[in-house]
Order: C-alpha cells, then structure tokens, then sequence
C-alpha cells in the first residue's frame, strides 16, 4: 500500500545479501507538554541523490560499528534529531528501495522522555516535523498524483503532512502502521 504505482513487487527472500544495502528508520512515538503523542519526521536538506529533500523517518545506512540493525535506527535518530532516550518495542517489515539499493528495517521505539528536545541535524535534516499518529487514519491526508525526481516523474500516492508530501518507502512504512492502528483501535 502506497507504494508509487509503477513499483514493481520485490521478494525480500530473492534479494542477496550483495544485492542491497542494510539500512534502519525508527518509527518513534513521543508526548508533547500537552501529552499528545506525535512521530517525528525529517524534511531532508536538497543534495545530489535519489531522496534528496524527501519527508522520511529518521534513519540511515548500518555501520559495523553498530552492531546491529537496531542500534542503527538508535544511532541515526540521535544523529538527525537529537533524540537518545528510546526504547524499542517492535519492527515493521522490511522494506527494499531499487532506486537507492537499500533494505530498510523499520523499527518501533517510545520516547522515554516527555517532550523531548529535538535537534535538526544540520547538513542533512531541514525540518522536522510532528505527525500524530492518529492523522494516518484519516483519508483526507491521502493524495495522489506526480512527484518529479532525479529527472523522472513519478505516479504515487502520498499522505499529507504539514503540506509536504510524504512517499515513498516512508509512506509505505506509515501505511503498514496505519493497518496495525486500525486493528488496535
């Protein structure tokens, strides 16, 4: 779901490991002062690359350093938005990007604290932004239509953030959630 519509289906259990790129984001839940529960996302700076200036989670390319592909999303998120207090609760399914050849594990993750203090990464993250979580719910923030990228435009649907348009493997991720809220709401 909401994935662009000329993407092709690919089969995680086809893909060898030198055919694409570990990678984590972290779906991470926070409270505002007022206890309303928001997801951070990150309005990315505009360079020269597949996902210059896209709206994604915060998350990036496994280092060996890490570990792990948890302790990457763990890593990523602090280095994009300042945030080090979260545990982990869970993962989405795995996602694979043929554009920029990464294989994107989702991760699931509460903010410890209350209002955390967020910090844009300066060289990589423009804006953040706050979705609530519950706004996936409502239709009206999808849309569809042509985005242009590297040269190409594409046909895709996306969810409507604060006016930014959110595709992509993001929105695909956020519509896997969106399916699990339903089922526990």
């Amino acid at each position: 779901m909401m994935a662009p519509f000329h993407r092709q289906r690919t089969e995680l259990n086809d893909l060898r490991e030198e055919d694409y790129k570990p990678s984590a984001v972290l779906v991470l839940f926070c409270e505002d002062e007022d206890g309303k529960t928001f997801i951070p996302l990150t309005e990315r700076m505009t360079y020269n690359g597949a996902h210059s200036g896209q709206v994604s989670l915060p998350g990036g390319k496994f280092e060996k350093a890490d570990g792990d592909l948890a302790s990457t999303a763990l890593r990523e998120c602090y280095e994009e938005i300042g945030v080090r207090e979260i545990e982990l609760f869970g993962k989405l399914t795995p996602l694979y990007i043929p554009v920029s050849g990464f294989l994107v594990h989702p991760f699931i993750g509460f903010c410890k604290i209350k209002n955390p203090l967020m910090k844009s990464h300066e060289r990589e993250v423009k804006t953040i932004l706050r979705l609530d979580p519950m706004d996936l719910l409502n239709e009206n923030i999808v849309k569809e239509g042509n985005i242009e990228v590297m040269n190409m435009n594409i046909k895709t649907p996306w969810f409507d953030v604060e006016g930014l348009k959110v595709w992509g493997a993001t929105a695909m991720i956020l519509s896997e959630l969106k399916q699990l809220i339903k089922i526990t709401s």
